[in-house]
């Protein structure tokens, strides 16, 4: 029997990029051609892994591993948010991997983890008790089962940490070998322990306070670098080369950060997933398990002692996120990180007061604000509803009004949360995209604390953002960065209404007189009604603002004053309203930048989708006079304005609209080459192929015509998502041969 067994884990986790007045991710430059990194890094290694290419040796496909039944991991909430809602087919892979692994080894794969990824060590008691607790509630709603294992963020740890996971229930935690400071055998005998020479291959008991304990697994350090930066990744057999090597009866744990698969080592999920099939196999004795299975079957002999405030990315404990330890990323000789101190300082200043007054106001409307605070989890989850959480929680008697309030407290709360995040300090400057998020979100949970009573705490954010500074001087100090990048994100009635317009208006669904239309976002949607012309001539109407979770509405009338320079963005929208007066919002032009990118986007989807709807309807007039060629002739006439076509006549010609033609077939071949409309055509190609597969009785000889005579004119049709529900199709026993060979399969 085997008594080697392989657990790789893969700690997925992106830093929260959600704008905190709509929570959705906006458009971020450095992802481009993806609208933003959560997209770029789900096509580079979330989605590769749910379907990982194992080839033959002609370089066909043999199986699609979803590499997710086979490992270890933990996603972060807030990164699952964003895949169930822009990432469906990765996200329901994930799902089923952990159903997978509880059939097959007794206990799922899925870990929860910290629900922000704030460093725990440095959080207050009560937001260390919501930060589980929320995490906890977020997995049962995705994976139906109770979480065994919980992934600290950056493994900081403490004893109060491991407390509170032992009082959610939660029955271990994985560390870095380092973490542990001495270990206790069957003898009792305490005695010092190194990275060196710890035993990795079995759990460990830490002993707690009021006789709570919980176990701790340590994963193989210098194995898991290798995976990070010694580039194993670029050959699944010297990949598995090294995990046999370092082999031993007991368990071999590594620890990674998905990302590794993929974004970091293009094709790393195919080394995984040859390293995975080959555990699964069996091949030198070797059994892939998951953390909840080897401690079933293997309960822990011997106590641990850890390094209190410890980590596995600071070698100074949790110093990384505190202050200048010298612990950075970038490459940048000469920069510092004094910054992270007075960051640290301010957000805690803000918090500690916003606690304050969460528990002042909050006592006048909640049972009991603490509960309040944790069980809020499960209505961000979606396991309760507003009503449920209300009846459990609000005081009776109490009015609409004193509802809103609470809600806008437990939502303050949640963004004042979201303040802390790990990457605000982990990275090498205060001008970066992560520190600036991270204001972001303190200044929106700023703006509901005063909306819910509270003084303006901004004084005291910037007393302390005076003694930070970016490394670029061009960028200046933090109050600097606050006012020039930070405070200008700020949404009001005036821009909310205004998006909402500007919206409508990109998307080509603005209302007709006397009738509405809602420009919606997760956090938050904007009903517009247009009720005609001011005196003016310019469109006016009512709007309504609703906030997810609030259930107050915010009601105005607007007047569009649009510009007549033909810029659109230069145009304003005037706000009216009782409690607020007229007042006038910012031209469009001054929105943040990824405010203007979104509604570029929008834009440009709906151009691009007319442009070629006028194509098409060109092209299938003009493939008629499209003559044969006579003579020594090679080309057609006026061929610089046919190629202008290309994409539209090649989509009718592959789709079959026209019957085939020689010289139009040699056209499109020869003046495809490097087209610019190629990836057009392409992914308009791929498009159509999936949705035949999606039918319910799909036309395999249109796909495979299809499949060929993309081929014929050189179109290279981008497979990756037609493979996928071939492959999905296929372990149902549902197989073409000819769409097979097409789609790069074995026979």
């Amino acid at each position: 029997m085997p008594d080697k067994f392989l657990c790789i884990h893969g700690h997925f986790y992106q830093p929260p990029r959600e704008d905190p007045w709509m929570d959705m991710v906006f458009p971020e430059g450095s992802a481009a051609p993806a609208r933003n990194w959560n997209e770029r890094i789900c096509r580079e290694s979330y989605g590769p892994l749910a379907h990982a290419r194992r080839l033959d040796g002609g370089g066909r496909i043999m199986e699609l591993l979803n590499c997710y039944e086979w490992m270890s991991f933990n996603f972060g909430p807030t990164l699952l948010t964003w895949m169930e809602r822009h990432a469906p087919d990765a996200y329901a892979r994930v799902l089923e991997a952990d159903r997978r692994s509880l059939e097959r080894l007794g206990h799922g794969n899925a870990l929860a983890q910290i629900y922000h990824h704030v460093i725990m060590p440095l959080a207050t008691d009560l937001d260390r008790r919501a930060e589980v607790a929320w995490a906890v509630a977020d997995f049962e709603a995705r994976f139906r089962r109770k979480p065994e294992g919980m992934w600290l963020s950056e493994a900081a740890v403490d004893d109060r940490t491991l407390e509170i996971l032992a009082d959610a229930g939660i029955a271990y935690t994985i560390l870095a070998p380092r973490q542990v400071e001495a270990v206790a055998d069957g003898d009792g005998q305490w005695r010092e322990a190194h990275e060196g020479d710890l035993d990795i291959t079995r759990p460990y008991l830490v002993e707690l306070s009021g006789g709570r304990s919980i176990a701790v697994f340590f994963y193989d350090g210098p194995l898991s670098q290798s995976v990070a930066f010694e580039g194993l990744l670029r050959d699944g057999e010297r990949f598995w080369s090294r995990i046999n090597g370092a082999g031993r009866p007991g368990l071999l744990s590594l620890a990674t950060d998905g990302e590794t698969y993929g974004h970091h080592f293009s094709f790393g999920e195919m080394a995984l997933a040859y390293v995975l099939s080959q555990a699964r196999a069996g091949r030198d004795g070797w059994r892939v398990t998951n953390y909840g299975a080897y401690l079933a079957a293997n309960p822990p002999r011997s106590r641990a002692r850890l390094r209190q405030a410890s980590s596995w990315s600071c070698v100074h404990g949790v110093e990384r996120w505190r202050s200048d330890c010298g612990c950075t990323t970038g490459g940048h000789p000469g920069w510092g990180q004094h910054w992270r101190k007075p960051l640290r300082d301010g957000l805690n200043a803000v918090k500690t007061e916003m606690d304050v007054h969460f528990r002042e106001v909050g006592g006048r409307v909640f049972r009991d604000p603490e509960e309040a605070f944790t069980d809020f989890g499960k209505v961000l989850a979606g396991l309760w509803k507003n009503g449920e959480f209300g009846e459990r929680h609000f005081l009776p008697g109490l009015d609409d009004a004193a509802r809103d309030t609470g809600f806008k407290l437990l939502t303050m709360q949640k963004w004042a949360l979201s303040s802390f995040a790990s990457c605000a300090w982990f990275f090498d400057d205060l001008g970066r995209i992560e520190p600036l998020n991270a204001l972001t979100f303190a200044l929106r949970a700023m703006g509901l604390a005063q909306r819910t009573g509270c003084r303006d705490l901004e004084p005291m954010l910037l007393s302390h953002l005076t003694l930070a500074a970016s490394n670029d001087p061009a960028l200046g100090s933090g109050v600097d960065l606050w006012t020039k990048e930070v405070r200008s994100r700020r949404e009001t009635a005036e821009s909310l209404v205004a998006q909402g317009l500007y919206s409508l208006w990109a998307e080509g669904r603005m209302p007709p007189s006397g009738e509405s239309a809602t420009a919606s976002w997760p956090g938050v949607s904007v009903e517009v009604s247009l009720d005609g012309l001011s005196e003016e001539g310019h469109p006016r109407g009512r709007a309504a603002i609703a906030w997810r979770h609030e259930p107050g509405v915010d009601r105005c009338t607007w007047v569009w004053e649009q510009s007549e320079s033909g810029d659109p963005m230069s145009s304003c929208v005037r706000i009216e309203s009782e409690s607020r007066g007229a007042q006038k919002c910012v031209p469009g032009q001054y929105l943040p930048w990824e405010k203007r990118q979104d509604l570029a986007v929008k834009w440009v989807l709906r151009a691009e989708g007319r442009v070629w709807s006028e194509q098409m309807e060109q092209a299938r007039t003009g493939v008629y006079f499209f003559n044969p060629f006579r003579e020594a002739q090679a080309t057609q006439t006026e061929a610089p304005c046919w190629e202008r076509l290309w994409a539209a006549l090649g989509w009718i010609w592959v789709m079959g609209h026209v019957p085939g033609r020689a010289d139009l077939i040699a056209f499109l071949r020869a003046t495809g080459q490097n087209h610019p409309d190629g990836h057009i055509l392409a992914r308009r190609i791929g498009e159509s192929v999936c949705a035949l597969l999606r039918e319910a009785t799909p036309d395999w000889r249109r796909i495979a015509v299809i499949l060929a005579r993309a081929a014929d004119i050189g179109v290279t049709t981008d497979l990756w998502r037609a493979q996928n529900l071939y492959w999905n199709r296929r372990s149902r026993g549902v197989v073409d041969a000819e769409v097979a060979r097409r789609l790069w399969f074995t026979e």
